[in-house]
């Protein structure tokens, strides 16, 4: 499908006339439509496609698929293979484990609750999370777990679609502080890696463990990856009295269309799903991390992970974007206000905060409800910077509110730091190029 166009679904590619993602980072009085591309460059598409194949062919990967689309401009590619033993071309339709990009889908599902006064931003969630009622904190990251001191004040619902509950990943090697040994010992998998294989708790018996231990800090007061997604999923589950599959898949997954996203791969599609690869730390050589003949995303997890265990597609997650995009709107359904997607978009971040979290935010990063958004004063930045996240699967998804400019990638190369690794960083760069050659 190289250079080709989808057709995109009537009323849900466009950037609304009235709404702008993140516009609090646009200075008063820019013109956004002085700013929109209206269509993309074929020459540029094409010198994507060969960068992209470039990897394929040197087997860093077997096969990826790609999105680029400008309003209702939309080009998908699919190359290479689902595996290396499978000489099959990679179908548009595969799916492919998203890992993080499961995290905006859990925080739309949650301002969907706001929007109908179930929650509250700024209440408390005491009363849906009895277990992380009550919370002691770490005087320190690297004290012992009976030193600490009360919080003070509890966790709202804020503090965890902005990642400042008070608990989440530590930059530092695993087992290096009593927090860290802890939280292994629980078997959480929330701080200090993948969340693969899936943990072995079912839904109250993870947040109670996780209950069991302190926080790292003073709710509100930093911004700490990963664990709060989690947190939303207990809180989403037990707010609808329903499992979190059926309530993502009533508020989000049947309005929008999107048949082949959830936490499991039925049995009859697993031919569809990309084999899953991890590369060795040492020598970079891919093995095989998960087989679709075997897969634990063949069976439903007795923990749905909010955080990133979410399977999809290219079109159906392109049917979310373009959902906010669209200022919350997609296939004539209303998911969102256009006032609670410009919430979402907004950064919540201090400057303090925002340095802590560099090494997964980037220089330009911001975090708003529940995904990265381009901090304060860099609106006019170049893709990756804008609305969007990544996944440890090797996924990665970003828009430009300004430009109109969106891109997405799947692939199934894990990764094995915060960092992009070069199909990522060459995929952007090409998106980059495909907006701004005439």
């Amino acid at each position: 499908m190289h250079g080709g166009g989808i057709t995109p679904g009537a009323g849900s590619l466009r950037l609304s006339d009235d709404f702008e993602p993140g516009s609090t980072s646009t200075p008063h009085g820019t013109s956004r439509e002085s700013t929109l591309i209206r269509t993309l460059s074929a020459d540029g598409l094409a010198r994507l496609h060969d960068s992209m194949a470039a990897h394929v062919v040197a087997g860093r990967v077997p096969g990826l698929v790609t999105l680029v689309a400008c309003g209702d401009d939309v080009h998908v590619d699919t190359i290479g293979t689902p595996s290396f033993d499978d000489d099959a071309p990679l179908a548009p339709d595969a799916i492919f484990r998203i890992a993080s990009l499961t995290k905006p889908v859990t925080a739309v599902a949650t301002m969907s609750l706001v929007e109908e006064g179930v929650l509250r931003l700024e209440e408390p969630i005491d009363e849906l999370v009895p277990e992380l009622a009550d919370r002691r904190v770490l005087r320190a990251i690297d004290a012992e777990l009976d030193d600490t001191v009360p919080a003070h004040r509890p966790i709202t619902l804020e503090d965890l679609l902005s990642f400042r509950f008070g608990f989440g990943s530590v930059m530092a090697p695993p087992g290096s502080y009593p927090i860290q040994r802890a939280e292994a010992e629980l078997g959480l998998q929330s701080i200090g890696g993948p969340p693969w294989p899936p943990v072995a708790h079912d839904v109250d018996g993870w947040i109670g463990a996780l209950g069991s231990l302190p926080l790292m800090s003073q709710p509100g007061e930093q911004w700490l990856y990963n664990t709060a997604a989690q947190v939303l999923g207990v809180l989403l589950a037990r707010a609808c009295g329903q499992d979190l599959e059926s309530v993502l898949r009533e508020r989000i997954f049947e309005p929008l269309g999107m048949v082949d996203t959830g936490f499991t791969v039925p049995r009859e599609e697993l031919s569809r799903l990309a084999t899953f690869y991890r590369p060795d730390p040492a020598t970079g050589e891919l093995s095989v991390l998960d087989d679709p003949a075997d897969s634990w995303w063949s069976t439903r997890p007795s923990f749905p992970d909010a955080s990133g265990w979410l399977v999809s597609t290219v079109d159906d997650y392109w049917s979310f974007v373009s959902m906010l995009l669209a200022g919350g709107t997609g296939r004539g359904e209303r998911i969102l206000s256009p006032a609670t997607v410009a919430l979402m978009t907004t950064d919540r971040l201090s400057p303090s905060q925002r340095d802590a979290s560099a090494p997964f935010l980037g220089k330009h990063g911001g975090w708003g409800l529940g995904l990265e958004v381009p901090a304060a004063g860099s609106s006019d930045q170049p893709l990756p910077c804008g609305i969007g996240w990544d996944g440890g699967t090797g996924t990665t998804w970003r828009s430009n509110p300004r430009s109109g400019v969106t891109g997405i990638l799947f692939t199934q190369r894990a990764a094995t730091s915060p960092a992009p690794p070069p199909v990522v960083e060459d995929f952007w760069a090409g998106v980059n190029a495909a907006a701004a050659t005439p």
